[in-house]
């Protein structure tokens, strides 16, 4: 198996289950209250333009963002809806279910994904500037500014992360991200998807969208250094239009984190990210594990049932 071929591979927790993602093929496998697996499949099918765009460095991640915003909140809606209704109740559900047009959808779901992450980054950029500025008096230099903005957006970060952690819904989502972790692992180093094989693997993983997280953040330190933090409106103007070059870079860093992985040294630049992995994900238990190499193996039957056909070059997915 190639390490493109391994690379197209990416996924996200939901409640109660796992979506995982190929070139074309989405799917998301939950566990309903009697005990049974239900599936969600969505297929990817972007213009032209858009595939075009996600070859390109810099500006692909901020395509790959919006895409996975609007697909993630898709599955995320439909295993929210689903993991604790009743099937003996399916019949008069469906009978009231609204049939959606395709082009609503879509738009319908990457609106709210999108601005869902939009006004997240918002929140975690301008808000440590505002603290930062609070400070001015005492740390006055534009590298001292950087650098308390930097911590205060840390502190930000993982007081947020460890918060909801605690919730005991966010607990178990953060299990089926260790559980999809791990079926990624796994699969890469070419083992039978078991459950003992599974659970053997590292629930860390190089190509997480907790270390993109954790990359803006640093990346954006390095940027922040080459504009003025004085006066308090030009920096918060220039944070805004710099978020969209933060996540570009920001995506090549993981990209590159990924590629290094395997490489004495140079693995250690991913370890930051996996660090901050600790908080979001947990040791799954083994019917989780099952859930989540159930959506896998059903993405490959959808994928072969549909004739993938070959791979791009240079195509990356956030787990």
């Amino acid at each position: 198996m190639s390490e493109q071929t391994k690379g197209i591979y990416g996924g996200q927790a939901v409640v109660e289950g796992v979506m995982f993602g190929g070139h074309r093929e989405t799917v998301t496998a939950i566990r309903r209250k009697d005990g049974t697996i239900e599936y969600f499949y969505l297929t990817k099918n972007p213009p032209g333009w858009v595939q075009t765009l996600k070859r390109i460095p810099f500006i692909r991640g901020i395509v790959a963002l919006i895409e996975s915003s609007a697909i993630g909140s898709k599955h995320l809606t439909f295993a929210t809806d689903r993991y604790d209704e009743d099937p003996l109740d399916e019949q008069e559900n469906q009978k009231i279910e609204k049939k959606e047009s395709k082009l609503a959808m879509w738009l319908g779901v990457a609106v709210v994904g999108v601005l869902s992450f939009i006004f997240a980054k918002f929140v975690m950029t301008l808000i440590p500037v505002f603290i930062a500025n609070l400070f001015r008096p005492v740390v006055s230099g534009d590298m001292g500014q950087i650098m308390l903005e930097t911590l205060f957006k840390l502190i930000l970060l993982l007081g947020y992360i460890f918060t909801v952690s605690q919730t005991p819904i966010i607990k178990r989502v953060f299990q089926y991200h260790g559980a999809e972790h791990k079926v990624i692992n796994c699969y890469e180093a070419d083992l039978e998807l078991t459950v003992a094989n599974v659970q053997s693997r590292s629930r860390l993983h190089y190509r997480c969208g907790s270390s993109f997280i954790l990359f803006t953040v640093i990346v954006g330190m390095f940027i922040y250094m080459l504009v003025p933090t004085d006066p308090l409106w030009v920096r918060v103007v220039n944070r805004i239009l710099l978020i969209p070059v933060v996540l570009g870079v920001a995506f090549e860093v993981l990209q590159l984190t990924n590629k290094c992985r395997n490489i004495p040294i140079l693995k250690y630049l991913g370890v930051p990210g996996l660090w901050l992995q600790l908080l979001t994900t947990k040791e799954p238990q083994d019917d989780q594990v099952e859930v989540a190499i159930a959506s896998f193996n059903e993405l490959h039957r959808v994928e072969q049932d549909k004739n993938e056909e070959a791979l791009p070059e240079n195509l990356e997915l956030l787990e």
